[in-house]
């Protein structure tokens, strides 16, 4: 199972590409593994009857008691043959659906696949907190999947508001699985409802799980999330809301029920809302017009019947409810099927345009009658033997004076005389012939047949419904020991007699009669209001309102809030935060029992010298009036810091300072040349004298926290420990490196992931529409013949080309041409041109050096990126395009990834993450090597500072000087050359 689930997590990945390939026909391919999954635990049938429960387990967080564990008892087997059964033939009726189709197609084949790898890892995991990972899973690609259309508004609607009300569900559900397993000392699902536990603190916990089912499930309050997910391909609509993931609520109440029924708060809760959410889906599928949104509405019905039998945790009701499970993932998926055939077919789904389609695609038209048969209850579907164990479930229940059981089965007996009124509303809608108002005959509407692979899922669904209805002795036996877990009735009701097994038949049993008694009502129910056109809303309100005027008023407090504390003004904000931190800091010194310091003059004469030089920097910075002044005198102060660094016996600090000063001295002369260059041009500066107050307070209580922490510490540091630490765990001589890499890892992770927001947050405020690298093409593409070959390359009027055989002279840099003559050096375009490569080889000896010599992946990525700030300050926005041709979140990416990869990949192998691994050899030539995988981790570091770097060039500086010359252009037509750094 554990393999099964791997593969579920490795194969979707390679979809896309295989996609790409072969078209629709790859869900072929994807169907193999549901199928496989299905195979897997069809064997397990025999071991399961008998008792012998597969069970498999990993120990993924010990500390916590988490587990990888899959356990497939009776319940999760049920779940696990659904899940991946009509995941297969969902897959293979993709195939027909999307013939033609290529818009994102790749990704959508992945999400559904990994979507179906979620709820089979949701429906077998025996650890609770997994299922609540899982959970999560399947609701954010559900939102991929039902946002398929993603160029429609109202698929984008409808996915975020399933994301949402799933996911606020989720949430809730989590705090109460967070409470149970606390209270029950493990999250072992088994454990837990062999001992149920009880209390105050369960009842609480028990809620919120069903809050979590709940929305899941589309049971009211949150059932209006399920009607709009119709925005989603028919296939979604077939997998996700009849068989998969609207099943998860289910599932969870199923699970839980046995042992937890008898709770005072479950009943009232899963009674009530069932019940309601019957009469309220089936009454509202009355309404539509559209065939899908019918068949929406009775999913959100029949799922109200679901909660109510599967929840209400006796034997009886138990033994049905699983059969009603079954019976409902059969025919609701069959009937969703068709619907796609026919919306494909006929671009529409509105049952008043279609007439006469049962004439003519016969064959379809009597399986959806099969289905829809199984809906209603008519033997000898699996649904008339669920519905019938159903009602004498809860007749015995009511019977004995059962309060919740009086309420189930009236409720029940009136949402399924609903149910058969909408189930032969759709047959007439999409099959019968129609009459218009006047009175004539509709023409037939126009039926072109569908390929035969595009109707096999639905008939095979379909003709499910029949064999397991005949199969109902053997399903009585298969399904019985998930009933035997629960009560045989309700404490304090003793009914006469039980119905301890399905059957087709057992009589003229009351329950008969109600069955019989649904249906006659049903059919005049339709009869009446075959030709209904009620108003579009009954009461003045509906859940969805809700949900919007919820959104809107979230909104609204939204826009309060960011204009009352968003001013625009950076001094404000900066301000805020130093009177915070003047006060926070302030309050803890003054409110100090006792200050102890532990200072030296200085600790070598380098500070002497260096202190003086910054502190002068500084004073005469906040003199200036300039602002590239201004930041020159600030830098002072940084490269001052280098020295310190330098000779206080940390190399590696002072090399990353000062690469990190030039950087940043870079990013400001950029964003330098946008602004006026005086201080208080445009807006003169207010309050000088608090200004003054309130950065002297800064100094002197950063100054006050300074010389308190030097006598704070009263343990030996934990770094004393680092040399040793580092070359035992880490094999590396560079503590600084090694603490990065290996002992800190997660805290250098975190830092990557800040550096990828910064890049993105500034690249979101530049670029207008996109981020694409559009550097390049004001380069000429070489001819084939010229292969790899980039140079020579000469100038010509018409750009910068490969030298041809007319010859010319030799460009010493791509876009030279393309910068402004007066900012042109060809001196530095030389200099440039001779030091890039080493300076790249610099940059790579940094990295790979750096595990036992000053360096490491972000002082080499940083001589990288000074490496292409110095091809762009010579040669302009082209010459970077052609120093860097990949987008810089494509470096972003790849070494995040790879960083990821590193703390992942050692869990696989028992080990912590992060964890690293030495190798060392001898090989030829080479001589002694070794090897540290923490290497790899750098490697992503330098990968991210290097697309940092990049982002950062390319959106203040190439991007604005594309819009600068833009609107050079704009003002002097004809004007083409390019700006570059003044």
């Amino acid at each position: 199972m554990l393999l099964v689930l791997g593969a579920f997590t490795v194969v979707p990945i390679l979809l896309p590409w295989l996609v790409g390939r072969i078209g629709a026909r790859a869900f072929y391919v994807a169907a193999v593994l549901p199928i496989a999954a299905f195979v897997q635990a069809a064997v397990q049938t025999p071991a399961i009857l008998a008792g012998d429960i597969p069970f498999e387990s990993y120990a993924w967080i010990p500390p916590l008691g988490i587990d990888l564990s899959m356990r497939m008892d009776t319940l999760s087997w049920l779940m696990t043959l659904v899940v991946t059964g009509v995941g297969a033939l969902v897959m293979i009726y993709c195939r027909w659906y999307f013939r033609g189709k290529k818009d994102n197609l790749g990704q959508f084949a992945a999400a559904l696949l990994a979507f179906a790898g979620a709820m089979y890892g949701l429906v077998l995991t025996d650890d609770l907190v997994v299922l609540v990972m899982f959970w999560e899973v399947t609701s954010v690609l559900s939102y991929l999947l039902i946002g398929y259309y993603n160029r429609r508004a109202s698929s984008r609607r409808a996915a975020l508001q399933a994301l949402l009300v799933t996911t606020l569900g989720g949430l809730v559900m989590l705090i109460g699985v967070v409470l149970l397993v606390v209270d029950a000392g493990t999250s072992s699902i088994s454990a837990i409802l062999a001992h149920a536990p009880t209390g105050p603190v369960v009842d609480a916990a028990l809620v919120m799980i069903l809050v979590g089912a709940l929305s899941k499930s589309a049971i009211f309050p949150f059932h209006f999330w399920l009607p709009g997910a119709m925005a989603a391909p028919t296939p979604v609509s077939a997998y996700l809301h009849a068989a998969a993931m609207v099943k998860a609520g289910i599932y969870l109440i199923a699970r839980f029920a046995p042992a937890f029924a008898i709770a005072p708060t479950w009943r009232p809760i899963v009674v009530a809302l069932g019940v309601f959410t019957m009469l309220l889906g089936g009454f509202q599928a009355l309404r539509e017009t559209d065939l899908k949104r019918v068949l929406a509405f009775g999913t959100v019905s029949q799922l109200g019947m679901l909660t109510v039998v599967l929840g209400y945790g006796t034997r009886d009701a138990a033994l049905a409810g699983l059969a009603l499970l079954l019976s409902h993932a059969l025919f609701k998926s069959a009937l969703f099927l068709v619907v796609g055939v026919i919306d494909r077919q006929l671009s529409t789904r509105d049952l008043t345009e279609l007439s006469g389609v049962g004439r003519q695609a016969p064959v379809m038209a009597t399986f959806s009658i099969v289905a829809v048969a199984s809906m209603i209850g008519i033997p000898p579907t699996i649904g008339f033997v669920a519905k019938e164990g159903v009602l004498t479930a809860l007749l015995l229940e009511a019977e004995g004076g059962a309060l919740w059981g009086i309420v189930a089965v009236a409720g029940i007996a009136v949402g399924s005389a609903l149910t058969a009124a909408y189930g032969i509303r759709f047959v007439w809608g999409a099959f019968s012939t129609k009459r218009q108002p006047t009175g004539d005959r509709m023409p037939d509407t126009e039926w072109p047949d569908p390929p035969i692979g595009f109707l096999v899922p639905p008939i095979v669904l379909s003709g499910l419904t029949i064999i397991a209805g005949f199969a109902t002795p053997w399903l009585d036996e298969a399904l019985s020991p998930y009933a035997d877990q629960a009560p045989l009735a309700t404490p304090d009701v003793t009914p006469a007699e039980y119905s301890a097994h399905l059957a087709l038949w057992h009589g003229l049993v009351p329950a008969l009669w109600i069955s019989l008694a649904t249906i006659v009502v049903g059919v005049l129910v339709f009869w009446l209001t075959r030709d209904w056109r009620p108003a579009k809303r009954l009461l003045p309100f509906t859940a969805a309102d809700a949900y919007n005027g919820a959104l809107r008023g979230i909104a609204r407090l939204s826009v309060v809030t960011t204009s009352l504390t968003q001013r625009g003004s950076l001094p404000v904000y900066v301000g805020t935060i130093f009177v915070v931190f003047v006060a926070a800091e302030a309050t803890s010194l003054v409110a100090s029992d006792e200050w102890r310091a532990k200072l030296d003059a200085y600790q070598t004469p380098m500070q002497l010298l260096v202190a003086p030089v910054m502190i002068a920097a500084g004073l005469i910075a906040i003199r200036a009036r300039k602002r590239y002044t201004g930041v020159v005198l600030v830098s002072v102060t940084g490269l001052g810091m280098v020295l310190l660094f330098a000779t206080s016996g940390a190399p590696d600090l002072a090399l990353t300072q000062i690469l990190v000063e030039t950087v940043t001295l870079v990013a400001f002369a950029l964003v330098l040349r946008r602004i006026p260059s005086r201080l208080g041009e445009h807006n003169a500066s207010v309050w000088p004298v608090a200004r003054a107050v309130l950065g002297a307070a800064v100094g002197v209580t950063m100054a006050l926290v300074a010389i308190v922490a030097t006598g704070a510490r009263v343990e030996e540091p934990i770094s004393d420990a680092f040399p040793e630490l580092a070359y035992q765990l880490g094999h590396g001589k560079n503590v600084v490196n090694v603490a990065l890499v290996d002992l800190r890892g997660w805290d250098t992770m975190g830092e990557l992931s800040v550096l990828i927001l910064a890049a993105t947050g500034v690249a979101s405020l530049v670029f207008v529409t996109h981020r694409a690298d559009t550097l390049s093409r004001g380069i000429a593409p070489l001819p084939a013949s010229a292969g790899r070959t980039r140079r020579p390359l000469v100038e010509t009027a018409d750009g910068i080309k490969p030298r041809g055989a007319g010859g010319g002279r030799m460009a010493w840099l791509v876009g030279g041409q393309r910068v402004r003559p007066e900012n042109r050096s060809i001196l530095l375009e030389v200099i440039v041109r001779v030091l890039f490569h080493t300076i790249i080889v610099v940059s790579l000896y940094l990295l790979f050096a750096g595990h036992n010599l000053p360096g490491g992946g972000f002082a080499g990525g940083l001589v990288a990126g000074m490496a292409l700030v110095m091809r762009y300050v010579a040669g302009g926005r082209y010459e970077l395009g052609a120093a860097a041709p990949t987008d810089a979140g494509r470096l972003l990416g790849t070494g995040m990834t790879i960083a990821v990869a590193c703390a992942i990949v050692p869990l696989f192998f028992g080990a912590p993450p992060l964890t690293s691994f030495f190798f060392e050899a001898t090989v030829p030539v080479l001589g002694h090597i070794e090897f540290v995988t923490s290497t790899l981790f750098d490697i992503g570091v330098y990968l991210v500072v290097i697309g940092l770097v990049l982002d950062v060039l390319r959106s203040l500086g190439a991007e604005v000087d594309r819009q600068a010359q833009a609107l050079r252009e704009a003002q002097l037509p004809g004007s083409g050359q390019e700006v570059s750094v003044p």
